[in-house]
């Protein structure tokens, strides 16, 4: 799906990101301190116990939380970031991950990242962002 809104720094982040594409993230709608992103559960991301590893919903909510905190013109990172699993996934399962921006001061931000199957939320994220200088 085309990504919606007003946003050149994280759709441009987003096309060139390998390991959200290989995972099928697709953008559904990007705005600065805002994201919404969808990804279907394959077989290759299920593990031992038949449901979907922990680490492939780190990374997509991971994703949004890119997407919301990198505004056009700025590079944005990861200061810490931490999950709540609340609800196991499995094949063929289509995620939403929805990102907003809580606070952002200076070069700092703190964004929520809520992961859903349908209306049942899986996950909640947090993840506190950094904006590198400008070299």
């Amino acid at each position: 799906m085309v990504a919606t809104g007003q946003d050149g720094g994280a759709a441009a982040m987003l096309a060139a990101d390998r390991a959200s594409a290989a995972l099928g993230i697709e953008p559904v709608d990007l705005a600065p301190g805002r994201a919404v992103l969808r990804m279907t559960v394959t077989e290759t991301m299920i593990n031992g116990h038949g449901i979907a590893h922990g680490g492939y919903v780190f990374l997509f909510a991971d994703s949004a939380f890119a997407c919301a905190c990198n505004y056009p013109g700025s590079v944005t990172v990861a200061a810490q970031a931490e999950i709540d699993f609340l609800a196991p996934v499995r094949v063929g399962d289509v995620l939403v991950a929805e990102a907003v921006e809580r606070v952002r001061q200076g070069r700092s931000g703190i964004y929520d990242i809520t992961v859903r199957r349908g209306d049942e939320v899986v996950a909640e994220f947090r993840g506190r962002s950094r904006t590198l200088r400008a070299q």
